[in-house]
C-alpha cells in the first residue's frame, strides 16, 4: 500500500493540538512563500530557531509535551519541538506526522552525561511533511544559536532532502549516528516515551540532577568540546 497521508496527517490530536488558537496563528504569521514547499521551509525555520533547544527542561506530562506548551514557554528539547512544527504544518494545510529514532552521539553537556548515564538518546524527535507527492523529514530541534556555541553545522531544511543530523561537526568529530528508526506517528506516542524514559533514564526523570541547571550556560562554559 502506498505511503500516502491519511485524514489524519492533517487532523488535531490531543499534543499535535493544530487547532489550538496560538498554533492557529503561529502558523498563520509564518507559513509564507510562494507554495507549498516554501510555506512549509518558513514553519521550519521559525519552529527551529523561534525555539531554542532545552533538554534540561523535559516535562513529560502531557501538558508538557503539548505543540502548544511550546509557544508558551519559548523552548522545548527534539519531541515537542517536532510536534509544534506538526501542528504548525496541519494547521497551515500541510499533512504532517513526527518520527522517531535513536541516535547516539546527541548534544549533550557533562551535567546531561552524568543525568543519562549512556550516550544513547531515544525517541528523537522530527517530522516528516508531504511536499510534491512525498514524505519529507525535518529535524527543528536545534537552533541557529545553539549550533554556533557548540561548533556543529545547522540542519538546513530546503523541503526537497531529507533534513537529518550530520554525524560530524564542524571540526571532523562524531556528532551523531542514527542507531534505530522508530517509524512515524499521527500523534505523540507519549506512554511508549514515558516509559521508556522511565526505565532507561531513571536518574533524567526521576532525579534533581538537573534541576536549577542551565543548559545554555553549561554550552556556553563547554562550548565546543562538550558536543560528543
Amino acid at each position: 500500500m502506498p505511503d500516502v497521508p491519511t485524514p489524519a496527517a492533517l487532523a488535531p490530536t490531543a499534543l499535535i493540538d493544530s487547532d489550538h488558537p496560538a498554533v492557529v496563528d503561529f502558523a498563520s504569521s509564518h507559513a509564507r512563500g510562494a507554495g507549498v514547499r516554501e510555506r512549509a521551509v518558513a514553519l521550519y525555520l521559525a519552529v527551529r530557531d523561534g525555539f531554542r533547544y532545552d533538554p534540561y527542561r523535559i516535562d513529560l506530562s502531557p501538558a508538557g509535551m503539548r505543540a502548544s506548551t511550546v509557544l508558551a514557554l519559548g523552548h522545548g528539547w527534539c519531541v515537542p519541538k517536532a510536534a509544534l512544527l506538526a501542528a504548525a504544518a496541519r494547521a497551515a494545510g500541510i499533512p504532517a506526522r513526527v518520527g522517531y529514532a535513536d541516535v547516539r552521539n546527541h548534544l549533550s553537556t557533562e551535567r546531561m552525561r552524568r543525568a543519562m548515564q549512556t550516550d544513547l538518546f531515544v525517541w528523537h524527535g522530527y517530522v516528516d511533511l508531504w511536499l510534491d507527492g512525498r514524505w519529507v523529514k525535518a529535524t527543528p530541534a536545534f537552533n541557529l544559536s545553539l549550533c554556533e556555541r557548540f561548533g556543529l553545522l545547522p540542519l538546513d531544511f530546503d523541503g526537497r532532502a531529507d533534513s537529518l543530523y550530520h554525524p560530524f561537526d564542524r571540526a571532523g568529530n562524531r556528532h551523531m549516528e542514527y542507531v534505530n528508526q522508530r517509524g512515524a506517528f499521527d500523534d505523540v506516542p507519549l506512554g511508549r516515551i514515558v516509559g521508556d524514559f522511565g526505565r532507561l533514564y531513571p536518574g533524567l526523570v526521576h532525579a534533581s540532577a538537573l534541576d536549577g541547571a542551565s543548559f545554555d550556560a553549561d554550552a556556553e562554559r563547554e562550548g565546543p568540546a562538550g558536543a560528543r
